[in-house]
């Protein structure tokens, strides 16, 4: 059987429909997550980020990150050693919401710790974000999970 040049143009036509159908469909099916719920609400605030980073890269070091076995240990500038430090530590996951953790900074002392356990096995968005003596910090730095 011989396919003519006007029924192989049909075909070719007809394939490239059902392609674009295919990948509308998938697309469809895709789930999409914003950075966070309340991003316009937080995208107000983001001066203050600028700022409190700004003290942050006034201090004598940043905070060190430290993964070992079932911890990830926080340690503080010597600057914050007996003062009190509230705030928190959030590790976001660009890969799914679902993963994103928090946890409250709260005490005196430099060194704070977070347990692994509930964490997935991904890359992480580690933000610090504190306020000690009436000022304000913030640092983020990526964390691998393994």
């Amino acid at each position: 059987m011989k396919i003519g040049w006007g029924t192989g143009i049909a075909l070719l036509y007809g394939a490239f429909v059902v392609m674009i159908g295919v990948l509308v469909y998938s697309s469809m099916r895709q789930d999409f997550d914003l950075v966070s719920k309340d991003y316009y609400q937080k995208e107000l605030v983001f001066q203050d980020i600028i700022d409190a980073g700004k003290n942050q890269a006034g201090l004598s070091r940043p905070v060190d990150i430290m993964h070992t076995g079932n911890l990830i240990t926080f340690s503080f500038p010597p600057e914050f050693a007996g003062a009190e430090i509230k705030g928190d530590i959030t590790f976001y996951a660009p890969v799914n919401a679902a993963w994103d953790r928090s946890y409250p900074i709260t005490g005196n002392g430099n060194v704070f710790s977070v347990p692994v356990g509930s964490m997935e096995q991904t890359l992480y968005k580690v933000k610090i974000s504190w306020e000690s003596g009436g000022k304000k910090y913030y640092q983020e730095n990526e964390l691998l999970n393994r």
